[in-house]
């Protein structure tokens, strides 16, 4: 029987048994497009072709409404058929085949088997489902593979450690770890051990601690003595009685307990005998991943897995989500009387940009963050007060001419105290109105720093206190001293949540924008079950700011909502909603070279819980002043990063702080930023639409390249542009190695161009870095400066074309704040470039849709790349003399007047006639063809100039060298340095482009045409090699 599945509002549900299709009991259904497949107790949806639901309900009653992660199960048609063969279930789709043995209970490894195909290779997926953690007898497990709650989670920021980290967050009572214990021989006596760190604790106390062991039913204390510091581990052990098979254990921090203790594993062995070492575990196929902060890392730190894997499929566990109803609240889920499982199979093989797109429509779209935030951000954590922002700090930004939007104020503004005031501090902020009136004049927009509690000596403690209805319970907060008392918030409860956000009013109301939840190390929380605490709160304050006509989003940590300063723990609901209001704030790293090599695969990690956004302290949080050459090449790796956000711990991150050379860079680079706001912009938008990341790990493009996963330091800043962030010391002279994909890719500053697929060294001062241009790119900037992103409306644009290649791309733009958008208030300008034999056209289609202030006409500068020098130069099929050629970077810039935006624009070029001579080189030799012969494969040499059609090359505007008829071409296209080159019949493959340099080299694959041997003798072969500047790979090109 073959379906159609076409989901229309909550799935539709169906039986279909023999070939007969029967409406399920109590659910309606639309049976011109049925959705699901039921087969006992088990239903099977189809959401596409790489996309199932498999849901499990002992019961029979089937969920529809959607959840706080799956939002939306109205996705595609999606053609599939179902059979029933030898008592299995059979489901296929285009993509993918899912078996489900009938009547066999829930879901298992043994009962539920996917098969799809992934990089052309077979595989059966086994999803499981969470159970207890298990540890086999006598064998030593890794803590942070076991059961955690409470708070308990995984944790890196202490050394010597075994497997991938280890537990903390023992601070408080419901702390703990569970498992069970399987293959224990018979029932007796047996030795429970857990090598754990016991140093100076949050409590300020270095002294032995207590937790509780509970096995077999029974609770003990274990006393745990102190260690030399938190990198030293020793092992504690007791002795409890287990059954005989499997047996449940754990460790918690228990009522009376001091707790304030790290585990790094465990193990259930034989009594007296030696503590075991856990295994290595085996290598992940897991693509990126994520965590809730880098808090306390100075290097790489592990991730949870997200939604990718090099397997090619996911099993997104629903079961325990929350139903999410139409005003934004939550249900929790009916209580069950049988065993309910609720999952979302994605089997998208190697196309891991099909995986994304399913998980954007399952839980709807990111966030479009407002245009404002595309621009240049600035923090410090730092007393500042209202003079020092209005003398100096913003001064300095206009007198080096130095953009700046966003002015995030740090923790000091507050009072009563710093950390959890809700007032101002009227010793720094005098006035505060006369301030947010001044950022306003100055086009700032202000986010203030938010920690989740307030004391009880606040002023605006007793109104929080009664909005919440006198339950704001005592919290364990930072700085909470003598009598200041803290008091915190349960967001889940809404009499608390109003109080909460109740305390912000004043602030928005003086001018505030944009809030900062800096929830690292207060007690608030989330009580209620089925979703993620960061993730809502995340979601109220988007719905928050979005109440005040105001395009909401959260600045915040994400994902998780552990109450401990550098860990990350997994709930059941997952980060999968996170993109839908959040801007990751990273957390307080350390300034260093590791952190920076560091956060480009963090970023693009992030892509794989489909999270656009990713904001890093530019510059590191802890690290007074960073050597000029770390600082300068951390701010260029922000100028191409969804966010740049400047901020310290008291440091340096200004440009002027640095030597000439580090400033010099980092203002141009920020000048950069801000002129890039039209792309990020639309490149955000994109983002929205698709599920696809801002930053994209190269695998998302080239899955089928090795190179592709472990260039990991390198991404796609979208399909066109290739970012490789410089993260080794060095002011001049510094080599990075670059993978290129296939294709030419045009150096966004120097104009060299490299084609792929190959790995090449790139060599940059700080003047520039490595990024790269495909070729047919199109890169829309602003042409003016621009103080701030609201300072002028975007009537000039320049396009920067990377030539060689044909290629599109679309302009977006809204108002930039508020959500007018949503309801089509926007407008989109296609953007073309195509190269023809004669011709070369940048076409710009008139302007689609429109919004409150969108401009009526628009000044336009093409900057194309890679160019041959043009003959003519037109605009709207008439000349223009406004028109300039770089001849070193090979830039042709034209400009035109200010055109309508709602008429078409087209900028065309012809390049100039084509040059016929002889190409010479070392010792003054000509480059020959061997004998004057025009077959296929015909050696090219060095050879005295003799003025045979043998030696007379022609240079055409495509890239090729012809003689003879033929083309110059690298041998069997390869790029390895020794390939011959031959004369072939012209064929269009990079084998034959070449491009000539600045520096007189003639370069394909990125390598130099060389004398080989650097011989100037007759007949010397002609070969492509390393480019080393030498005698022999330079070449006079006719004129």
């Amino acid at each position: 029987m073959t379906l159609r599945s076409r989901t229309s509002g909550w799935i539709s549900a169906l039986t279909l048994l023999a070939g007969v299709v029967v409406l399920a009991p109590g659910h309606a259904a639309d049976a011109a497009t049925p959705s699901a497949v039921i087969d006992g107790s088990a239903r099977f949806e189809v959401l596409s072709p790489t996309l199932v639901r498999v849901e499990y309900a002992a019961d029979g009653r089937f969920e529809d409404r959607p959840t706080f992660n799956a939002v939306d199960r109205a996705m595609q048609d999606t053609d599939y058929t179902t059979t029933v063969q030898n008592g299995v279930r059979v489901i296929r789709t285009p993509k993918l085949t899912l078996r489900y043995v009938q009547g066999s209970g829930p879901f298992t490894q043994q009962n539920l088997a996917v098969d799809l195909v992934a990089g052309g290779t077979a595989v059966t997926a086994r999803p499981s489902w969470p159970t207890v953690p298990l540890c086999a007898y006598g064998a030593g497990c890794e803590a942070e593979n076991l059961g955690l709650t409470g708070g308990a989670a995984l944790a890196t920021d202490h050394a010597n450690y075994t497997g991938a980290g280890f537990v903390a967050g023992f601070t408080g009572a419901g702390a703990q770890i569970s498992w069970s214990t399987t293959g224990i021989p018979a029932a007796g006596d047996y030795a429970v051990s857990f090598r754990y760190a016991n140093s100076t604790g949050g409590d300020g106390q270095n002294t032995t601690r207590t937790v509780s062991l509970t096995a077999n039913g029974t609770t003990s204390r274990v006393s745990l003595p102190t260690t030399a510091n938190w990198d030293t581990w020793a092992v504690a052990s007791t002795t409890v009685h287990l059954a005989a098979g499997t047996d449940p254990v754990s460790i918690a921090c228990g009522t009376g307990d001091s707790c304030n203790v790290n585990v790094d594993s465990i193990a259930v062995t034989a009594v007296g005998a030696g503590y075991p070492t856990p295994p290595t575990a085996p290598p992940s196929a897991a693509l990126g991943g994520w965590r809730r902060s880098l808090d306390g890392q100075s290097g790489p730190a592990p991730t949870a897995d997200g939604l990718l894997s090099r397997d090619g499929w996911h099993l997104v566990d629903d079961s325990q989500t929350a139903l999410l109803n139409a005003d934004q609240t939550i249900t929790q889920r009916p209580s069950r009387s049988g065993p309910y499982q609720d999952g979302y199979f994605f089997g998208y093989g190697h196309d891991y940009r099909q995986g994304l797109r399913d998980l954007h429509d399952l839980t709807g779209p990111a966030v479009l963050l407002p245009e404002w935030a595309f621009g240049v951000w600035y923090s410090r954590y730092f007393p500042y007060t209202t003079t020092d922002y209005q003398n100096t700090l913003l001064p300095a930004f206009r007198s080096h001419q130095t953009p700046l939007d966003t002015l995030v104020v740090d923790t000091d503004f507050k009072s009563p105290n710093t950390w959890d005031g809700w007032e101002w501090n009227p010793a720094l902020f005098p006035d505060p109105q006369a301030f947010l009136n001044w950022t306003k004049q100055q086009g700032l927009q202000v986010s203030l720093n938010v920690h989740s509690s307030i004391a009880e000596n606040d002023t605006q403690y007793a109104a929080a206190q009664a909005t919440s209805g006198g339950a704001l319970a005592a919290g364990n907060c930072v700085g909470d001293v003598g009598t200041n008392h803290c008091h915190v918030f349960d967001w889940s409860d809404p009499a608390q949540l109003k109080a909460y956000f109740d305390l912000h009013k004043p602030f928005e109301n003086q001018g505030v924008r944009q809030w900062w939840l800096d929830w690292c190390c207060d007690s608030s929380h989330v009580s209620a079950s089925g979703v993620t605490p960061d993730t809502w709160i995340n979601s109220q304050y988007t719905k928050e700011t979005d109440a005040r006509g105001l395009r909401g989003f959260a600045f915040s940590r994400i994902g998780s909502g552990l109450q401990s300063y550098s860990g990350s723990s997994s709930f059941p609901s997952g980060p999968w909603a996170e993109h839908r209001y959040s801007l990751h704030f990273t957390g307080d790293t350390t300034s260093n070279w590791n952190v920076l090599g560091f956060e480009p695969s963090f970023t693009t990690g992030e892509g794989a819980i489909g999270l656009p956004y990713v904001s890093h302290d530019i510059g590191g949080f802890n690290g007074q002043h960073p050597a000029d050459d770390l600082y300068a090449r951390w701010v260029q790796f922000g100028a191409f990063q969804p966010v740049l956000r400047l901020h310290s711990n008291h440091g340096d991150r200004l440009p002027w702080d640095y030597g000439q050379a580090a400033e010099a860079s980092a203002e141009k680079f920020l000048r950069l930023r801000e002129s890039l706001v039209p792309y990020t912009y639309s490149l955000a938008k994109q983002s929205r639409d698709t599920g696809l990341p801002m930053a994209r790990a190269m695998y998302l493009n080239y899955p089928e390249y090795s190179e592709a996963y472990s260039a990991a330091q390198q991404y796609l800043y979208g399909d066109d542009v290739l970012v490789a962030p410089v993260t080794t010391p060095g002011t001049s002279g510094v080599q990075t190695s670059v993978w290129f994909p296939p294709g030419t890719w045009t150096d966004y500053f120097t104009g060299r161009s490299y084609t792929g697929p190959s790995t090449q060294t790139v060599t940059t001062d700080l003047s520039t870095m490595p990024v790269f241009v495909r070729s047919g790119g199109i890169v829309p900037t602003r042409t003016d400066y621009v103080d701030h992103t609201t300072q002028s409306p975007l009537t000039q644009v320049t396009l920067d074309v990377a030539a060689g290649g044909n290629g599109s791309s679309t302009l977006y733009e809204d108002a930039g704040e508020g959500n007018a958008y949503q309801a089509g208030q926007s407008a989109t300008t296609g953007l073309a470039y195509a190269e023809s034999a004669g011709t070369r056209q940048l076409s710009i289609d008139a302007m689609h849709g429109t919004y409150a202030g969108a401009v009526s006409a628009r000044t336009w500068t093409a900057r194309f790349r890679n160019a041959a020098p043009p003959s003519t130069v037109t605009v709207n099929g008439a000349a223009t003399p406004d028109w300039t050629y770089d001849a070193a970077t090979r830039v042709l810039t034209v400009r035109t007047t200010a055109l309508p935006t709602r008429q078409a624009t087209t900028i065309a070029y012809t390049p100039s006639a084509t040059a016929t001579g002889p190409i010479t080189g070392i010792g003054g030799k000509c480059v020959d063809v061997a004998g004057g012969n025009s077959a296929d494969t015909t050696a090219v040499q060095l050879y005295t100039c003799n003025g045979t059609p043998a030696q007379q090359w022609t240079t055409t505007g495509d890239g090729t060298l012809r003689a003879l008829g033929k083309c110059m071409d690298v041998t069997n296209g390869s790029s390895a340095s020794g390939t011959q080159v031959q004369l072939y019949s012209c064929n269009g493959t990079n084998a034959q482009q070449w491009s000539a340099q600045p520096d007189g080299t003639l370069r394909a694959y990125g390598k130099c045409l060389d004398a080989s041997g650097g011989s100037s003798a007759d007949g010397t072969r002609l070969i492509i090699w390393d480019c080393t500047g030498n005698s022999n790979q330079q070449w006079q090109l006719p004129t």
